[in-house]
């Protein structure tokens, strides 16, 4: 059987993990990396593969994993949709989640090609999750509880605002679904601390949130990629009340992210040609081996 040819756009810290991920992952080939500087200088890990600035170049690739940030997703992926190339992404966005789905897809019907949008951790694989906890307790509520840890879409956010030279953002679990943002930042000189916190909090990734911004002097001193998530529903199972069911993990956020985009890598060439969130896509279909074998062994 073919291996599944994935290409590789962007190489910051989840595209690294992405990376390992295929390496690790018996069915798939990496065919190449996609960066803007077209080049791998600098970078040891990337000398056996090709890296240039032009999918093209690449040959034939059957997925296109976007190691991007959420901002530039939805530009490289109506990208390479249009060349029929299928994507996968961990856009992170979860209010503009359904409107990036509404416009992807028909792009990728038109082009016969298969997007898997929102494939990181959360929203993803704890979606997942969160979808079947509600099957089991249809009535109810659930709470998503993060870290405390690094989160990777607010910290690129926070380092996007002028005057910030490296930003970490930290997220802190209050309880029943709030959390408190710890914003550190590493300012440019001249920067002024009080814009670039108001700036910050009026992001749309913190306004929601109880949001403090930190002036440091080194961000790297600070730095740690732990993460983690505690998944709460208090429901009803027909009519018997009281029913509690928790989820809880503590990860490397962008080793899990690459992960999961892979995952939905080898789940996207089984998908006919659409844009899909995880929870629409059968689980069966994110694992490798033989559909028998893995039914006599999971069932």
């Amino acid at each position: 059987m073919d291996k599944i040819r994935v290409a590789i756009v962007g190489y910051g810290n989840i595209g690294r993990f992405s990376l390992e991920a295929v390496e690790a992952a018996p069915d798939m080939e990496c065919a190449g990396i996609v960066r803007r500087s077209g080049s791998a200088e600098g970078i040891p890990e990337l000398a056996p593969y090709k890296v240039v600035s032009d999918i093209g170049e690449l040959g034939h690739v059957d997925v296109a994993i976007l190691a991007v940030p959420s901002r530039k997703v939805e530009e490289n992926a109506l990208k390479y949709l249009k060349l029929g190339i299928s994507t996968v992404d961990s856009f992170d966005i979860h209010s503009d989640i359904c409107a990036l789905r509404s416009r992807l897809r028909p792009v990728a019907e038109a082009s016969g090609a298969v997007s898997v949008i929102s494939a990181g951790w959360d929203p993803g694989s704890d979606s997942v999750v969160r979808a079947l906890m509600q099957a089991l307790a249809p009535k109810g509520i659930s709470y998503t509880n993060f870290g405390p840890g690094r989160s990777m879409g607010h910290s690129v956010a926070a380092k996007a605002v002028p005057g910030v030279r490296d930003a970490l953002s930290v997220t802190i679990p209050i309880g029943t679904g709030l959390h408190r943002r710890m914003v550190y930042v590493e300012l440019k000189e001249g920067a002024d601390a009080q814009a670039v916190a108001a700036a910050i909090k009026a992001d749309p990734y913190f306004v929601h949130d109880e949001t403090h911004v930190i002036p440091v002097d080194s961000i790297d001193a600070l730095n740690d990629m732990g993460h983690g998530v505690n998944l709460v529903r208090k429901g009803v199972s027909g009519c018997t009340h009281n029913q509690l069911l928790e989820f809880n993990m503590k990860i490397n956020n962008p080793a899990l992210t690459g992960q999961v985009l892979v995952m939905a890598a080898r789940a996207a060439v089984r998908q006919r040609p659409s844009c899909y969130t995880m929870i629409e896509i059968p689980v069966i279909d994110y694992l490798y081996g033989e559909r028998e074998s893995l039914i006599s062994k999971l069932v």
